[in-house]
């Protein structure tokens, strides 16, 4: 990250940030939850903001988990965006799919500061003497591909003469990859083309990715009009995430005298994710004899301060499946472990 600041201009971009997940407020048993987690890396991202010099943050979308969620919530992520911008660094967030595409400006008070993309539009600022101008659209949860150049349209971008032109969004572009197995966003509704990009813009910066990439080029290999930043997630939601590193990214644009656009330098800053562990168990060995020790000694050898989940295969009794009730599971796991079951294909008879 380049130190001398004077004709630099550094962005934070974090996105799905799902605040609330596994945070129930009464909660009907008392075991670890991972909703700490969630809001504990979303300050760290923020406190970067002022650390290292941001002069601007994007969300981009799912802020929260759900569309609905207690106030006590929304109060918890709200305090944090208003430091930022009571200390002179404006937000940006875009309305991500969780959020049913809406956040409504009266949770942020309406700060002068905070600035939502409730609709197609286009935010414009100054920065030392340079201009910005940040478009942007609330999710489009139906036909994307097909709506896509009306809806950056209708941010009226082109109208903006400026130093810099971002575009954020909540979207899946061409050429993106999710899951253990790297699956890869190629056609359909819900994919936005790569060579859809304008080309008027020096970033697209994206939200909705779990993973953290960098598209430059499309799956032809030709590169994209625009190259798409995705900070991904700043936790795992999901087993398919399970050998992703989480973060947030920043985004440093310089103008040096004999380029044309500016020279975009981007950091990803990893944050500190607990292990997440996906372990095979064959059925017929919670069938056994001595199944108990069996599996207390299996999850003692693991990270007890993991995040497991048991793939249970074949043909379980009743003896074995009573091993696996969440009452039995939580008296043998480690305190600190969070532990789940999936079950797959198994089929549980009575012998």
């Amino acid at each position: 990250m380049n130190r001398d600041r004077t004709d630099s201009i550094v962005i934070l971009l974090l996105a799905d940030t799902h605040l609330g997940f596994d945070a129930p407020q009464r909660p009907r048993i008392e075991r670890r939850r991972r909703g700490e987690e969630f809001f504990a890396h979303y300050h760290q991202a923020l406190e970067a903001a002022g650390k290292r010099g941001a002069d601007l943050v994007v969300h981009g979308g799912d802020l929260f988990y759900r569309s609905k969620i207690p106030d006590v919530l929304v109060s918890r992520a709200f305090e944090p965006l208003l430091a930022l911008a009571d200390s002179g660094i404006p937000v940006y967030l875009v309305p991500g799919n969780h959020e049913r595409s809406k956040i409504s400006p009266t949770l942020f008070g309406r700060h002068p500061r905070i600035h939502i993309f409730d609709r197609p539009k286009t935010f414009q600022l100054e920065i030392r003497g340079r201009l910005l101008a940040l478009s942007g659209f609330p999710s489009c949860r139906s036909g994307i591909r097909d709506r896509f150049a009306a809806l950056v349209g209708q941010t009226l971008f082109e109208k903006y003469v400026t130093d810099v032109k971002l575009l954020c969004l909540h979207q899946c572009v061409e050429g993106a990859q999710v899951g253990a197995h790297n699956y890869t966003f190629r056609n359909g509704p819900e994919v936005i083309g790569g060579r859809s990009l304008p080309p008027d813009f020096d970033a697209v910066l994206a939200g909705h990715i779990h993973r953290y990439q960098i598209l430059i080029r499309d799956l032809r290999g030709r590169p994209l009009p625009s190259p798409v930043f995705y900070p991904g997630a700043i936790e795992r939601t999901s087993f398919a995430e399970r050998l992703e590193q989480k973060g947030f990214l920043l985004l440093e644009f310089s103008f040096p005298g004999s380029a044309e656009r500016p020279v975009l330098s981007p950091t990803f800053i990893p944050l500190p994710c607990r292990p997440m562990l996906d372990v095979p168990l064959p059925a017929d060995k919670l069938n056994n004899p001595g199944a108990e020790l069996m599996l207390e000694e299996l999850l003692a050898s693991l990270d007890p301060d993991g995040i497991v989940r048991l793939n249970i295969r074949g043909v379980l009794t009743a003896r074995g499946s009573e091993l696996l009730k969440a009452e039995q599971l939580r008296r043998i796991a480690p305190p600190g472990m969070n532990l789940s079951i999936n079950w797959g294909s198994i089929r549980v008879w009575g012998g």
